[in-house]
């Protein structure tokens, strides 16, 4: 008997994102023609795009309600959300409010140089890269979107702290939609039995075409003229700021 696996891309923004035209559900169609079987939608600082393309999803595909939150130390992925987070928490906060919810938090993109990234920030200034990685459930190891050596320092940052590695796509289009894919070796529905599965996963990693890429400028303006703007953090000074 062939053992059931599962095929995910687990970072992908839809229209509800800032940056984003992507109709959710033509993304469900690509995602069932690819053959993948989870689809985690996770716009920017929202998730109320990822639960109307979840109540839509067919059999066969299942939507991640998640999303992707700019942190004061980088952004960071929560999956199996039921309630927004809002930007501006630190990583830590971050991380917590995800569990609270009983989801799962993921490290994107962390040495992207060209992307508010975790682990680039990690060198002192707020936190130390051990304190970073004890955070986080997964680490993205490939992003189809990042050049030069992002996914090289993310997979070794992952190696080096014992943290189980995802490939994803970061799609802002849908044809973006499972150009990198996590494998898992067995069916899951719930943040706890992906997370069992993580350690196991292995990936299939591709990458968009800096064609694909112009397209996300194209993105905002036509967004910033609709007046839907990046959800940005309230101006209230960090916890570990002391004011007068």
């Amino acid at each position: 008997m062939t053992a059931v696996r599962s095929f995910a891309d687990l970072h992908t923004h839809s229209a509800a994102s800032f940056d984003s035209l992507a109709d959710a559900a033509r993304m469900i169609e690509r995602a069932a023609a690819l053959g993948l079987t989870h689809l985690a939608i996770t716009d920017h600082e929202r998730i109320d795009g990822a639960q109307r393309a979840a109540a839509l999803a067919p059999a066969g595909v299942s939507v991640i309600v998640g999303e992707e939150i700019r942190s004061r130390d980088g952004d960071v992925i929560g999956l199996f959300l039921e309630q927004a987070i809002p930007p501006g928490l630190s990583a830590a906060e971050t991380a917590a409010a995800i569990r609270e919810q009983g989801g799962l938090a993921g490290l994107p993109h962390p040495f992207d140089s060209f992307r508010s990234s975790g682990g680039a920030k990690a060198s002192g200034r707020r936190m130390q890269p051990d304190e970073l990685a004890r955070l986080f459930d997964y680490v993205e190891v490939h992003n189809a979107r990042a050049y030069r050596d992002a996914n090289p320092r993310a997979a070794a940052f992952a190696r080096d702290h014992a943290l189980p590695g995802v490939a994803s796509s970061d799609a802002h289009s849908v044809m973006e939609v499972g150009i990198a894919v996590t494998v898992l070796p067995g069916p899951f529905s719930t943040a706890a039995e992906l997370r069992e599965l993580l350690p196991a996963a292995t990936i299939v990693a591709g990458r968009a075409s800096y064609y694909v890429r112009l397209w996300t400028p194209l993105a905002k303006l036509a967004q910033r003229l609709r007046g839907d703007r990046r959800i940005v953090a309230a101006t209230i000074p960090p916890r570990d700021t002391e004011t007068p």
